[in-house]
């Protein structure tokens, strides 16, 4: 079993959301939001949000931590804020020692939901789907947990691409099975 913490950060509001994988079974286990206060300055809030995930990391010891890549916008201050805010949470899990993945918002979207373009009330619905949810949680929670599915489908896929390659398959070899005959282009059958 992988514990994954799946961070959706922000500099006003961080979502945290933590999940059990075992191969294709996913878990719920807790979600939540790190939430600063808008008066006080920015590096007071980047603080906050390091050391709320240092403890959430202290408290659930996630073995991986997958986070959302920053979404650049034509606010460029607005990107800077959230880049800063992202990093404060990225550090405050390096004292756990889990592995760092991060996953693009239109990859995450596709994971949970099918498609890239997946509005936020889509995304909540699909995750508490997945994950047997039956409260309500807050928006910024179900994307951090959106952001650990996305990363558990993902570890599978790599798992059953390792076991192709330690079978002996060439690297990029076809590890599914292929469906039909495969025919070389500009060539007809004949005699139909």
């Amino acid at each position: 079993m992988t514990r994954i913490l799946g961070i959706d950060p922000g500099s006003l509001v961080t979502g945290w959301g933590v999940v059990d994988a075992a191969g294709s079974t996913v878990g719920f286990v807790a979600c939540g939001t790190v939430r600063t206060d808008r008066t006080t300055d920015l590096a007071t809030r980047l603080r906050r949000i390091h050391d709320e995930v240092r403890a959430l990391c202290a408290e659930f010891r996630p073995h991986e931590v997958a986070v959302e890549r920053v979404f650049v916008d034509r606010n460029a201050g607005s990107a800077l804020k959230l880049g800063q805010a992202r990093a404060a949470a990225i550090c405050g899990s390096f004292d756990c020692g889990a592995a760092f993945h991060e996953y693009a918002p239109r990859e995450i979207k596709l994971a949970v939901v099918g498609t890239g373009a997946a509005s936020k009330e889509q995304v909540a619905h699909m995750v508490r789907a997945l994950l047997g949810i039956e409260v309500k949680v807050a928006v910024d929670a179900s994307d951090a947990l959106a952001c650990a599915l996305c990363h558990a489908h993902g570890r599978g896929l790599q798992t059953r691409l390792r076991a192709g390659a330690l079978a002996g398959l060439p690297a990029g070899a076809r590890v599914l099975p292929r469906i039909g005959r495969a025919r070389r282009p500009g060539r007809r059958r004949s005699g139909r």
